[in-house]
């Protein structure tokens, strides 16, 4: 059973989902938080495994709760602002994942499934604004090495950075979903990176997004 904990400052938001995951069999709701400090509170007590966590709320944003919580339980971030400045600080504060309010319920279940089993997600749209937003800065100095990695990983380390799936990720590069798996579980470990929206922040701050034609 995956325990989710859900965060938002709107009630009728926070009820929605709380249905909609308790609808599934292998999802529970542990509890509801109506802003940042709530969350951090409630996630000590109830240590969920999820935390479905709005970005604008009152006394602590889900940025700053983010921070705190993560180290502890993987957070997916909802919110109807795809914003690059709120990905970006969102996933520097240690978030698993990045989708906004309107994404099908289904594919909500689903992203909160991804986000426990330790793969990071962010949604297609909000990839392609970061990508784009980075693109813009070619001269931005790289802040995090890629030494020790190989050719193969580091083509690997690029697809991810570029929103590709794993499947995706074996049709572009000819390779086996198993091999696939192996490559991102040696680039986590040699990156010390805890789940792919990592290696996206890493591919960012190393300057490899933008690098290859």
């Amino acid at each position: 059973m995956i325990k989710v904990l859900v965060v938002d400052d709107q009630a009728l938001l926070r009820g929605s989902f709380r249905l909609l995951v308790d609808s599934a069999p292998d999802l529970r709701v542990v509890g509801e938080a109506a802003n940042g400090r709530e969350a951090v509170d409630l996630a000590r007590e109830t240590e969920p495994d999820v935390v479905l966590m709005d970005i604008r709320m009152p006394e602590m944003d889900g940025i700053d709760a983010t921070g705190r919580i993560s180290s502890t339980a993987k957070v997916l971030i909802l919110t109807t602002f795809d914003l690059d400045a709120y990905v970006y600080a969102a996933l520097r504060a240690g978030a698993s994942g990045f989708l906004l309010k309107d994404t099908p319920p289904t594919e909500l279940l689903a992203a909160i499934r991804t986000i426990a089993a330790g793969e990071g997600l962010l949604a297609p749209s909000v990839t392609r604004r970061l990508i784009a937003e980075f693109g813009k800065r070619p001269e931005r100095r790289p802040t995090r090495s890629l030494e020790g990695i190989t050719e193969r990983e580091r083509d690997v380390l690029l697809l991810i950075a570029r929103g590709l799936s794993n499947t995706e990720i074996t049709q572009t590069l000819h390779l086996s979903v198993g091999t696939v798996k192996t490559h991102i579980g040696r680039l986590l470990g040699k990156l010390q990176a805890r789940d792919r929206a990592q290696l996206v922040i890493i591919a960012y701050e190393s300057g490899l997004v933008g690098t290859a034609p």
